[in-house]
């Protein structure tokens, strides 16, 4: 997998507490990486970092990516081969609610671990990963590409599409023709299971049906780009692993999104979901909501073509494999299972799906 490329290499990943930072930590794990990982907190209760038991496994560091010491020690400690920057505030709502938290940790956050890698003395390669909410969304219906007009209306895509814009200046400035290789990936709207973000309709949804109560839905009829978290997660390993050897990709970015069939609506995801889940009558699983405290964009999806290019990579899950893989992670979970057994597992039938349909970074 990978080229065998993460083998006994050491791997930093800043947000590795966070939903796709444990994954990622998974993943590495089994790929025989030895992973580092800088969090300032545990996000979530309960956390996929903590039921996987993560810290236990990698070598955990807590701090805040804000603070610019921290980071450039962290990295003239470990000197790492592969840096993956997750870490972030990422949920929508709380950008409302607390918006120089957002910005800050966003936008500041990514400036200080580029001058960390600034600073280093080693090769290395890193990913920066922002978000699809980076593009200025004018909800048309086709997919956005990297060459298209970044910003948006909240605070949160603003703070996305800044990370972006600070990436570009560091690689010019600084990163071009240095030690280090450097690349963004925006992806979004992904599931899978350990979600437990508020505001979320995949978590809210499976905390309710474990307490046997209806899920509230706001906008059923918002359409989006569903994707296991497994999938970008490929991406980004696919972006780390051709940057070592394709200088011709150095500074670019990369979007990684679903399939176009995988664009369903918050009402059929979870419709489906609550029959995964076993209820009879999947309208008994939800109530529609009219209290929607915020904005939320109805449209938006990306052009993977450059992705499919550059690294051969494209998604490895149908739809009904992404409900089943999201749903029965949390099924299984509730019902007590060894979810790092179970975890890997699911890795593993990933990367084997992957392999049959001949995705390059799986040959």
């Amino acid at each position: 997998m990978f080229g065998n490329e993460f083998k006994d290499k050491k791997v930093l990943i800043t947000g590795s507490t966070g939903f796709k930072g444990s994954w990622l930590s998974a993943w590495l794990l089994k790929l025989g990486a030895q992973v580092f990982g800088i969090s300032k907190d545990i996000p979530t209760e309960p956390s996929l970092f903590e039921v996987l038991k993560l810290s236990e496994k990698i070598n955990h560091t807590t701090d805040d990516i804000r603070d610019l010491s921290s980071v450039v020690n962290l990295l003239n400690h470990v000197k790492p081969d592969f840096v993956f920057h997750l870490a972030a505030q990422s949920i929508v709502s709380l950008s409302y609610k607390d918006p120089i938290e957002t910005i800050s940790t966003n936008v500041i956050g990514t400036a200080n671990v580029l001058e960390a890698l600034r600073r280093i003395n080693h090769p290395c390669i890193a990913v920066i990963i922002t978000s699809d909410k980076c593009y200025d969304n004018v909800e048309w219906v086709w997919g956005y590409r990297e060459i298209d007009r970044l910003g948006g209306k909240d605070v949160y895509s603003g703070s996305k599409g800044a990370a972006e814009l600070i990436f570009k200046s560091y690689f010019q400035s600084f990163l071009k023709g240095s030690m280090v290789q450097a690349a963004t990936a925006r992806a979004g709207n992904v599931v899978g299971g350990g979600d437990w973000a508020a505001d979320r309709i995949v978590p809210d949804s499976m905390r309710a049906w474990s307490e046997a109560r209806t899920v509230e839905m706001r906008m059923p009829n918002a359409t989006r780009p569903w994707q296991h978290v497994l999938e970008p997660l490929s991406g980004y390993l696919s972006l780390a692993t051709e940057l070592k050897t394709n200088p011709s990709i150095n500074g670019e970015a990369f979007n990684f999104g679903p399939h176009t069939e995988n664009n369903y609506s918050v009402k059929t995801l979870i419709e489906d979901m609550a029959r995964v889940w076993g209820f009879k009558d999947s309208r008994q699983a939800y109530k529609i909501s009219d209290n929607a405290v915020f904005a939320e964009a109805g449209l938006l999806k990306l052009n993977c073509d450059k992705s499919l290019y550059h690294l051969g990579w494209q998604p490895a899950l149908d739809y009904n494999n992404m409900i089943k893989f999201t749903t029965l992670w949390y099924y299984e979970f509730y019902k007590g299972r060894d979810i790092f057994s179970y975890t890997i597992g699911q890795i593993a039938e990933y990367e084997a799906i992957a392999e049959r349909k001949r995705i390059r970074w799986a040959g």
